[in-house]
């Protein structure tokens, strides 16, 4: 995808639109996107009224997606998790077509509101980390022995770490899209996918 989008000047959450001539620092982000195949989203077009935060925040971003040792469909479906906890249907519209290209089923996503009456369709490692996505979730990060011991039987401490910021990084995605009521995009719009 090249070029600009057709109107940035167009309100998408509750903030006014971007500033024009867009600051350096989102110009760039922008661009960046779209050299990794994808195209701004109404969450940076939003997000990007603080120009280094959004800097600083695509750092992390980037690294989830492609500088991780937990494989790419255990990350998505930590964050699709997330998503449901949060009643983020932004975030699932992103992500349940990663999630697939990961390898999830559609059968699992379906399941994935109510998991614990559908664990036959998970195995014992997606269990240990969506009860563990459910602590940091639902339980506000107040994680029992005994979910942290399912995640150390499957999971390296590098892995775990992973796992935990990648959770409560949607998890503080969900709030501010929320908090912004940011429009979800129109289907064509995609961020940019990572590595997979």
């Amino acid at each position: 995808m090249s070029g600009k989008p057709a109107d940035q000047s167009r309100k998408v959450s509750r903030l006014p639109p971007l500033p024009q001539p867009l600051d350096p620092i989102i110009e760039e982000l922008f661009a960046d996107t779209r050299r990794r195949g994808g195209e701004p989203l109404n969450l940076h077009h939003t997000t990007g009224h603080a120009p280094k935060l959004s800097r600083a925040r695509r750092m992390m971003t980037v690294a989830l997606r492609n500088d991780c040792k937990t494989s790419r469909k255990l990350r998505e479906l930590t964050i699709l998790r997330m998503s449901h906890i949060n009643d983020c249907p932004y975030e699932r519209d992103h992500h349940e077509p990663l999630g697939l290209r990961a390898g999830l089923t559609r059968e699992q996503l379906d399941a994935l509101p109510d998991w614990r009456n559908h664990r036959h369709l998970f195995n014992a490692e997606e269990r240990a980390l969506l009860a563990y996505v459910d602590a940091l979730g639902i339980d506000r990060g107040d994680v029992d022995d005994a979910t942290f011991a399912a995640m150390e039987e499957h999971f390296s401490p590098q892995e775990i770490v992973e796992i935990t910021y990648c959770a409560t990084t949607y998890l503080a995605n969900a709030i501010v899209v929320k908090a912004f009521r940011i429009e979800r995009d129109l289907p064509h719009i995609r961020a940019a996918p990572g590595k997979f």
